[in-house]
């Protein structure tokens, strides 16, 4: 018949309890506290990564959305009446003729002396993947810019 016994028999850095009177007191106060610690540490770290998510989803809404607005106005430049075949990299002209239709020009407010026949809506250049870049403002030195960066990179990858 072999005895049971109690104790535990193995090294003392794997006893599940002190096995010395020179080891520290150690009570179910203190392990709660640890573990409160540790729940709030955590969920402080859980929460801070998931804000970041939300910031990183609230800026990939506003890109969506962009891209959203931009195809919607691409589609309009390209279903406008044009008696003409387009060619990346030319600007054309967009106008609104009192019926509502949408007109594609070659010719400018300028080319008009100021007076077109119709309503001016904008200016826009074709790009080669069949987009529009409003001419306004410093829309197409920006694309021309990004669009040099991107065949650089292609050219001389890091």
């Amino acid at each position: 018949m072999t005895k049971k016994t109690d104790r535990h028999i193995s090294p003392e850095h794997t006893s599940p309890y002190p096995v010395s009177r020179l080891a520290p007191a150690f009570n179910l106060v203190d392990l709660a506290k640890e573990i409160a610690q540790a729940d709030e540490m955590l969920a402080n770290r859980a929460g801070s990564q998931l804000n970041i998510i939300a910031e990183q989803m609230a800026v990939l809404q506003e890109q969506a959305k962009s891209i959203l607005e931009q195809t919607a106005r691409d589609q309009q430049i390209h279903r406008a009446q044009c008696n003409f075949q387009k060619k990346p990299g030319q600007i054309y002209h967009l106008y609104k003729n009192r019926h509502g239709d949408s007109l594609l020009s070659m010719l400018s407010q300028d080319d008009w002396l100021g007076k077109p026949p119709n309503q001016f809506i904008g200016s826009y250049r074709l790009e080669s993947d069949r987009s529009w870049t409003p001419s306004q403002g410093s829309h197409i030195e920006d694309e021309d810019e990004r669009l040099k960066v991107i065949h650089q990179l292609l050219r001389d990858p890091p």
